[in-house]
């Protein structure tokens, strides 16, 4: 065995932890200094104590605290787009001829519409003067445009 290959070894070295408690152990240096023991970890001593090390945890909690916000906008924007709103005439693109004939049946907007729909299906807005076929296919894309669900008819 070759000479002066092993480090010199120190069967009483000193281990000393942050919290105050020391005690010997074998080492190859004469003492050891720690941040956490038996003595005061929180697995053993059963209290939750956070051992924070330059603002770690602070830093953190400050991400997890955005994210949750973020969340909460992304959220926020999905619910106000998903509820249909109730536009008027102009704002669902209906053109000038159609909004007079639907305002003349006292339709003044998309719920309106809605609601007539739901009285008698695309009947009920054929049957309004001067309303057609291309006129109703118009007023229904717009609808869906507008995130409303058109209930389906037979003829359909």
């Amino acid at each position: 065995m070759k000479e002066k290959l092993h480090p010199k070894w120190f069967s009483e070295a000193n281990v000393v932890c942050a919290c105050g408690n020391t005690w010997k152990t074998g080492a190859t240096i004469p003492e050891i200094r720690t941040d956490i023991c038996s003595a005061c970890h929180p697995f053993y001593t059963g209290e939750q104590r956070i051992v924070d090390t330059e603002g770690q945890v602070d830093r953190f909690l400050k991400k997890l605290q955005q994210r949750t916000n973020r969340v909460a906008e992304r959220q926020a924007r999905i619910e106000a787009k998903a509820a249909p709103t109730n536009p008027s005439m102009a704002d669902l693109g209906l053109d000038k001829r159609t909004i007079n004939l639907l305002k003349a049946v006292e339709i003044e907007d998309a719920n309106g519409l809605m609601a007539k729909l739901g009285e008698g299906g695309d009947q009920s807005i054929l049957d309004i003067e001067g309303i057609g076929r291309q006129s109703l296919i118009n007023i229904k894309k717009a609808l869906r445009t507008a995130g409303f669900e058109i209930p389906t008819t037979d003829a359909e």
